[in-house]
């Protein structure tokens, strides 16, 4: 029976839900007690969620050896400081019968920091309550004709299978319900983030991508053949390029009008208010990094002191643009093999900004909290509206929360398959072969009617993306993990395919060791990127 009882506390670690029902079974047959078969599988469950806590931890320790690394978990605390400090019973207790949450909050609590002691704690509570409804439930469900004398038994099993299935309806009711305290909000708010895969953190999200791409490595012998997937694009497009190198390489007839203004120029104010003055441009106008990161650092200008106090922050290169109100925006992913006359579109991302509506007695923080998809991101909009966050605003008033086309800052990532035409395939890949040594990536552009867009006139382009842009429509909330995951690796796939093509023509790879400078120079030399908006 020891024997058995081991391997059911193992099991949980492979799935703790078929442990438990396996241990209901041998229960109900006779083979293991009651008492014994909970509290083996309890065990082991308990010991799997001081694992994962421990593996964040170790993840901590790591980036405390890499400064960039360091850099950005200290940002991310900092950004989720209240995160479960104050509620960690509410959160760690709540996210066991969460399905979905456990992995990425018990990791993240090892990493974030929060004490052993108190995760113990509180999963250990967690553990105690949910093991012996799951292990009880299943052995009464397998031996429905139980003798009468352990009747008692299973009406404790029974009564904590309805706490269970009651816990659930009640934290369903919460989650749409509209929060008493700022505090419960973020709570909630962060079981609902962790159960929706598209607002996984980026380290998480991304394992099964750098696996692909390894092997891809492997069979195309180097990581250098993205770096000749497009030729025409320093390093192909891999990291740093310049923004403004590349609209300047396009047809001005399809591009957002740019002007650079560089790192170490004297008097970049005084340059770029000439510039609007010759040119005709009115405020508002585009701020944002000549090289980005995600979307970061995008701000809509409406005065020249705006563009001094940006400028006065920025020390890096800047990317001047003249606003277009769209209202539309679409991320047009395309691809071309070298020895093909034509190009096609892999994918198409509709782009939906992020919006809420007055009711005339609501604060704009109450707003983004009552707003199912808003609140998942909260954090973001409030630091960004932080001068309006208690303003009331006037019923049918609309608030737009955000103006970069990213899904890091907010916009949501529709699938536009249902926006591809041959019309609109033809003038991209024509826009694509006048670019010198372009194969692949994503055009970002802006559009004012449907209609001329699908037919290929109105594209107003806004920046082109190299080896590694994305399709973007994967971010569909609708769309599954497994598909995302088909998607990327398709998309790395012909990567590193058109690469290895334009290396077999004569296309110089980028070595090894200027691409790990240019990787680590990207993370590591300090931005000072704003706050987008």
């Amino acid at each position: 029976m020891a024997g058995t009882l081991a391997l059911l506390a193992l099991s949980t670690l492979a799935s703790e839900d078929l442990a438990c029902v396996a241990a209901g079974a041998l229960i109900a047959r006779g083979d293991v007690a009651p008492a014994a078969g909970v509290v083996a599988c309890a065990l082991g469950i308990f010991a799997g969620d001081c694992g994962l806590w421990a593996l964040g931890r170790f993840g901590k320790r790591i980036a405390g050896a890499w400064p960039w690394i360091e850099r950005r978990l200290a940002a991310a605390v900092t950004v989720n400081e209240r995160w479960p400090a104050g509620h960690a019973a509410v959160v760690l207790i709540g996210s066991r019968f969460t399905p979905g949450t456990r992995l990425p909050l018990y990791v993240g609590a090892g990493l974030l920091g929060m004490p052993f002691r108190r995760f113990a704690i509180w999963t250990g509570v967690a553990a105690a309550l949910w093991t012996p409804a799951i292990v009880l439930a299943s052995a009464r469900a397998g031996e429905a004709g139980a003798d009468a004398s352990n009747s008692s038994v299973w009406t404790v099993a029974l009564a904590l299978a309805a706490v269970v299935v009651l816990g659930r309806a009640a934290g369903a009711v919460v989650a749409t319900s509209r929060a008493a305290t700022s505090r419960a909000a973020m709570c909630r708010h962060t079981l609902a983030r962790y159960r929706r895969w598209e607002f996984w953190p980026p380290w998480l999200f991304y394992l099964p991508v750098v696996g692909w791409v390894a092997f891809l490595a492997v069979r195309y012998r180097g990581l250098s053949a993205i770096t000749t997937c497009n030729p025409g694009i320093p390093d192909g497009g891999v990291v740093g390029e310049s923004k403004s190198r590349i609209l300047a390489a396009l047809q001005p007839q399809y591009t957002i009008p740019h002007l650079l203004l560089p790192a170490g120029e004297p008097d970049r104010l005084a340059m770029a208010v000439r510039h609007m003055a010759i040119t005709g441009w009115t405020f508002p106008v585009i701020l944002k990094p000549d090289v980005g990161q995600r979307g970061a650092g995008v701000r809509l200008i409406g005065s020249i002191e705006q563009i001094g106090s940006y400028l006065t922050t920025m020390a890096g290169a800047v990317l001047m643009q003249p606003f277009h109100e769209g209202p539309y925006e679409a991320g047009v992913f395309y691809f071309r093999f070298p020895d093909e006359p034509r190009g096609r579109i892999l994918s198409i991302t509709d782009k939906h900004f992020p919006v809420v509506t007055g009711d005339g007695s609501s604060t704009l923080r109450q707003l983004i909290d009552a707003h199912p998809r808003c609140r998942l991101q909260s954090p973001l909009f409030l630091a960004r509206h932080a001068d309006i966050a208690d303003t009331v605003l006037a019923r049918g008033e609309r608030l737009q929360l955000a103006i970069a086309g990213n899904h890091a800052q907010g916009t949501t990532f529709r699938d536009g398959a249902h926006l591809w035409t041959a019309a609109l395939e033809h003038r991209i890949d024509a826009i694509a072969r006048q670019y010198p040594g372009f194969f692949v990536g994503r055009f970002d552009v802006r559009y004012r009617d449907v209609g001329a867009f699908m037919a290929g006139r109105d594209l107003a382009i806004v920046e082109l993306n190299g080896a590694t842009a994305e399709a973007t429509d994967v971010y569909d909330p609708e769309n599954t993990l497994v598909a995302a995951y088909r998607a990327l690796f398709r998309q790395w796939s012909l990567v590193f395919a058109i690469g290895a093509a334009n290396k077999a023509r004569g296309a110089r790879p980028t070595s090894m060791r200027r691409m790990i400078a240019l990787v680590w120079r990207h993370l590591t030399v300090p931005t000072a990127l704003p706050l987008a908006d």
